[in-house]
């Protein structure tokens, strides 16, 4: 009996210390500073030792001084050690690097060159390894192809595949969708027309702006759609993920909730200058010659608008990249229009380009929106109602105002507690399916259309 009981001990013990074993970050090919921001920070039982693979060049050494100015900075410094293996067969040495008990103790990193990306998720999801990758994870109809592969692939290893989803850690889209979810605030959600949809979301990026307190230098690939996709298959992934993220939460999804798709893209115009500024290369390379307008200009297919209903709810999203602006930065707007109110992101110069949450009442008295309100300064305190002619302004205090490069801390924070139990909600594998269904025939529409 009493050696018995030494054992289970023993068995006990050991169960934790496997428990317990720390999570090792892997990074492939860091073409995209969405790479470095996923280390902004330190978490709990990761290990600070990251093995990184990539192809020797600028875009792996941008990855690593950014990595290096979160370590080195005053103000909570990191701990990374980036442990690099540079060569053109990075992506194989990373594979048989990362086989058995070691692939299903990790998390690949993917935020990068977008052309191979779907083939390289495919092949980590065989190869037992659970994924995180920057959107977009497919960027046209056979890359979705593969990307359903991988889903049913992961599925069969038991690994997770999850792609990173800043904008649900956006607060005041947080809020939106909580005040959405209110009746005695928002009603129903309307049906809408295509002429005047329930859901409207547009966002509007721009190629040269500023990153950790520095000018951005993208890689001249990123100006080439075919390797970094259009804007109806890049960003817009997003904005499909907050309309029916705010709409259906937690219900799954498929393409037979879909009707009445339609889709128009259009180029930015960039003159070879900006390219100069974007890229810090002073001429176009080969690649981008198929986009020549002129001698000194390139057109880029970032812009794009879809429409269609998801169970019967009209929902229009715009997609929208211009070279710079003077003042503010990348801008949302999104409105979810109810039978009671409206709620309403704006972030435009009336806002100082900082969003801000208006309520809109149409058939709900001040008196009702104030005690519908009640139970979510509970959830959200510090949170106020503030008058605005004849709407709301939803006060948000500082603290939940993380900003963006703070949100893919938060989209690794979630991916890691899904970790944990070795599972994503049941909902989250058939909505990114019907995401990436959707951008894809967008973008195929479009380019028939136009």
């Amino acid at each position: 009996m009493f050696l018995k009981s030494i054992f289970i001990l023993i068995v006990l013990a050991n169960s934790i210390v496997f428990a317990q074993k720390p999570i090792d970050f892997i990074t492939l090919d860091p073409g995209h500073f969405h790479a470095a921001l996923v280390q902004n920070k330190m978490y709990e039982n990761v290990n600070p030792k990251v093995n990184v693979y990539a192809p020797s060049g600028q875009d792996l050494q941008d990855h690593l001084k950014r990595i290096n100015s979160y370590n080195t900075r005053s103000k909570n410094p990191t701990e990374w050690q980036e442990k690099v293996y540079e060569g053109n067969d990075f992506f194989e040495k990373m594979l048989v690097e990362s086989k058995g008990a070691t692939a299903k103790n990790s998390v690949l990193i993917l935020a990068g060159n977008n052309l191979k990306k779907t083939e390289y998720i495919l092949k980590a999801a065989e190869s037992g390894l659970n994924i995180l990758a920057d959107k977009p994870m497919c960027i046209d109809s056979k890359g979705y192809e593969l990307l359903k592969k991988a889903f049913v692939t992961a599925q069969k290893n038991n690994v997770l595949l999850y792609d990173i989803m800043t904008e649900r850690s956006e607060i005041t889209t947080v809020l939106q969708k909580e005040l959405t979810q209110i009746p005695g605030i928002f009603g129903k959600l309307e049906k809408g027309t295509a002429e005047n949809p329930a859901i409207s979301i547009e966002s509007v990026h721009y190629f040269y702006k500023y990153v950790s307190g520095s000018p951005l230098i993208r890689p001249t690939w990123f100006m080439d759609v075919s390797q970094q996709g259009e804007g109806i298959a890049d960003v817009m992934v997003h904005l499909v993920d907050l309309a029916q993220w705010s709409a259906f939460s937690n219900v799954s999804l498929s393409s037979k909730d879909i009707k009445n798709i339609t889709a128009k893209r259009w180029p930015t115009p960039i003159a070879l200058s900006q390219f100069s500024l974007i890229t810090g290369k002073k001429q176009f390379p080969d690649f981008l010659k198929k986009d020549l307008k002129n001698d000194t200009t390139i057109n880029v297919f970032a812009n794009g608008e879809i429409n269609y209903s998801l169970r019967g709810i009209h929902t229009k999203l715009r997609a929208l990249w211009n070279y710079s602006t003077p003042e503010g930065g990348d801008t949302h707007y999104s409105v979810m229009r109810g039978t009671k109110a409206n709620v309403e992101i704006r972030q435009g110069k009336a806002e100082k380009y900082i969003p801000q949450l208006y309520i809109k009442p149409i058939n709900i008295s001040e008196k009702e929106l104030i005690q519908g309100f009640e139970n979510l300064k509970h959830k959200y305190p510090g949170i106020e109602l503030i008058k605005k002619n004849t709407e709301w302004l939803v006060e948000i205090p500082s603290i939940y105002r993380t900003g963006h490069e703070a949100h893919f801390g938060e989209v690794m924070d979630r991916f890691l507690q899904f970790q944990a139990k070795n599972q994503l909600p049941e909902w989250e594998v058939p909505n990114m399916l019907l995401k990436y269904f959707i951008t894809t025939k967008a973008l195929k529409l479009a380019k028939t259309s136009s």
